[in-house]
């Protein structure tokens, strides 16, 4: 049905890169995301996620849409 709405699939999608991350429950992450801290300010506060001390939180039920 997700897949259908465009939605990733709970879990990591295809051609992921992910570097100094937390990634809680249930998230759903879709192919070829980027995730990682470089480049960023050690403490952000986005709608997606969060950073705290250079690590990147992606929090429970979090949807992170393909190729972002």
């Amino acid at each position: 049905m997700h897949e259908r709405e465009g939605k990733p699939r709970i879990g990591i999608g295809a051609h992921c890169k992910i570097e100094n991350a937390i990634i809680d429950k249930n998230a759903r992450i879709g192919n070829n995301v980027v995730i990682s801290p470089d480049g960023k300010p050690d403490t952000v506060d986005h709608e997606l996620y969060y950073i705290r001390d250079g690590i990147v939180i992606i929090p429970k039920k979090t949807i992170i849409p393909h190729g972002r």
